[in-house]
């Protein structure tokens, strides 16, 4: 066999501008590039403090907060297997792909799944939920997303988790777009177990679920008849590593870590209500632009994220096409849609790093040149015009 020399590792320059993951501050970048320690090292340790004391002040909450090694999708397979025993009850509300995953999961673990299926593009229709609480007393746990990644909706999680505790239930949300980027009240909303990711509104590496969970939950896990079928992710075991002992349980991802920590702490010198604050901004003066091209946005103005706008794709366009003219010629990543919203939608990341007036204009301008070629024919600068009338308007300050 010839010898096989692959040579320096490089990838191409991207302006991630999709659901995830977002570009990386090099501040971070280079405390993820710091010498490793052990992860039962005293020095370690202080690190992980830092985080759990940071992420509480993100939740807005005083309960056990830490994280699960992988992605916002372990941090949502962590809550389900650790809450949840085979055979209990589960209502899911299911109103986006991301829902749909937590049905899959909860079935896995042999639950009984209650899927309370509202409107695509929508807010939760609580009065379905209500319904499904009344018909079924012994439900264990109602689960949500706060910020539906596919659909671009913001959802009443308050509202959702007072419904789910009138009722005797536990209650579990997504944060994974949501965390840093708009607002998340764990203690106030009565949430037991929320997770989230930091590659997102945080502007930090993917690879690890950033999670808290109430004192109830924490019952709930400790109090079960048998171990959750995870071993990994057992979040009392997770509890433990990440408490003041530090019991041994798993290597942590110290790199990662070290990401998070920093990002985290940029996240609290800009303040997060400034931070949420930018979002909106930057959002408006996209949308602004968006409109301004023809474009159409689906979602209702008073249920749209910040974080993640939602483009109608233009009748008789091939959004494959596009999103590869923006990737190849102009170095700029938007997202696809998902479920229901294959083909019909493009989704365009505003969070973190990139949430800045730099990438709106960007983006706009490559719009601008690229939807003539597929036959969408736009005024030339109108969108950027657009968005900087209300950056202008609105200035925005990019820590």
């Amino acid at each position: 066999m010839p010898e096989f020399v692959p040579g320096p590792f490089s990838v191409p320059r991207r302006t991630l501008m999709g659901p995830g993951p977002l570009n990386i501050h090099p501040r971070v970048l280079r405390a993820m590039s710091t010498p490793i320690t052990g992860y039962l090292d005293t020095a370690y340790f202080k690190v992980l403090d830092e985080v759990v004391e940071m992420l509480r002040h993100v939740y807005q909450t005083t309960a056990r907060t830490m994280a699960v090694s992988g992605s916002g999708s372990a941090g949502m397979e962590a809550g389900l297997t650790s809450l949840l025993e085979p055979g209990q009850k589960v209502i899911i509300c299911s109103y986006g792909y991301f829902c749909e995953r937590m049905v899959s999961m909860a079935e896995r673990i042999g639950a009984e799944v209650i899927q309370v299926r509202s409107e695509w593009g929508r807010v939760m229709d609580r009065a379905l939920l209500r319904t499904a609480l009344e018909r079924n007393k012994d439900v264990r746990l109602v689960t949500a997303i706060q910020a539906e990644t596919s659909t671009g909706v913001l959802q009443p999680v308050a509202e959702l988790s007072k419904l789910a505790h009138d009722h005797g239930a536990l209650f579990m949300v997504d944060c994974v777009t949501s965390f840093a980027g708009a607002e998340i009240k764990f203690d106030g909303w009565d949430i037991d177990y929320a997770y989230s990711a930091p590659q997102k509104c945080l502007a930090g590496p993917p690879g690890v679920s950033l999670v808290a969970l109430s004192e109830r939950g924490m019952q709930a896990v400790r109090g079960r008849k048998r171990p959750p079928s995870s071993w990994c992710f057992d979040l009392g075991l997770i509890a433990d590593y990440w408490g003041p002992e530090h019991k041994h349980h798993h290597t942590s991802p110290i790199p990662l870590i070290f990401g998070v920590r920093e990002a985290l702490a940029m996240a609290l010198e800009e303040g997060v209500p400034q931070r949420i604050e930018r979002h909106a901004r930057v959002a408006e003066a996209f949308r602004a632009g968006v409109t301004a091209l023809g474009l159409r946005l689906p979602i209702p103005p008073d249920s749209r994220l910040n974080q993640l706008t939602v483009i109608g794709v233009p009748a008789g366009i091939d959004d494959q096409k596009v999103r590869q003219q923006l990737l190849d010629h102009h170095g700029i990543e938007i997202g696809r849609g998902l479920g229901q919203f294959q083909g019909k939608v493009w989704r365009v990341g505003l969070m973190g790093e990139s949430s800045q007036p730099a990438n709106v204009l960007a983006l706009l301008s490559a719009l601008e040149r690229v939807l003539p070629e597929f036959g969408h024919e736009v005024a030339s600068g109108a969108g950027v015009t657009a968005a900087s009338r209300v950056f202008a308007e609105k200035p925005v300050q990019v820590p």
